[in-house]
């Protein structure tokens, strides 16, 4: 049976927004643990630690002297892990569907008029 690669990609990444994915980095976090997902550690160790930092009590500039400034640089940690976290994401998602498939026949595009 032939598939497309664009079909994966869609079904792979066919979950919208952080909180639906949240499952899913668990599971890629596991799968990466286990040696079964290949990553890159940085890829995956970064953005964890970022998510770490923020929801530690433990801060640079703490919440309680500067409220303002003490919550901007949870946003800056934030806005930089998640986009990365999410990018990890639909690649590992990419990949446990390309693996469901198996040695399926996969097709760079298919024209359908």
């Amino acid at each position: 049976m032939k598939y497309s690669k664009i079909t994966i990609a869609k079904e792979a990444i066919s979950h919208k927004g952080f909180l639906k994915k949240i499952p899913d980095i668990f599971r890629m976090v596991k799968l990466w643990r286990k040696g079964v997902y290949p990553a890159k550690s940085m890829d995956m160790i970064l953005p964890l630690l970022g998510i770490l930092y923020v929801l530690s009590p433990i801060d640079l500039i703490p919440d309680f002297f500067i409220p303002v400034v003490g919550v901007l640089d949870d946003l800056a940690v934030l806005s930089f892990t998640i986009p990365k976290l999410m990018k990890e994401v639909d690649k590992f998602l990419l990949w446990e569907t390309e693996r469901k498939y198996g040695n399926a026949q996969i097709i760079e595009a298919e024209i359908v008029k």
